[in-house]
C-alpha cells in the first residue's frame, strides 16, 4: 500500500509538472496580441495673436486687448495708444 500512494504521489507530481511546461511553451509559440494603443489626449485648440507693436506671437488668453488692437504687455499697450 506504501508503495501504491508513492506511485500514485509520484504520477501526480509529473502530471502537474508536465501540463505547466505545456502551458509555458504554449504561451512562448503564440502570437502575441498587440496592446490598444492609447490615444493621445486632445488639448483645446489656442488661438495665437500677434504684438501690434512689436510682433511677438502669444495666445489670446496671455494677450492685453483693448479697442486699438492686442499687445504683448501693459508697456507695449500704453506705447500704442498714445
Amino acid at each position: 500500500m506504501k508503495y501504491l500512494l508513492i506511485f500514485g504521489l509520484t504520477m501526480a507530481v509529473i502530471w502537474l509538472w508536465q501540463g505547466k511546461r505545456r502551458s509555458n511553451m504554449a504561451d512562448k509559440t503564440s502570437p502575441k496580441k498587440p496592446k490598444p494603443q492609447s490615444r493621445p489626449r486632445q488639448l483645446p485648440a489656442t488661438e495665437i495673436v500677434a504684438c501690434d507693436v512689436c510682433s511677438v506671437h502669444l495666445p489670446r488668453t496671455e494677450a492685453l486687448t483693448s479697442g486699438r488692437g492686442v499687445y504683448c504687455s501693459d508697456a507695449h499697450r500704453r506705447q500704442a495708444e498714445g
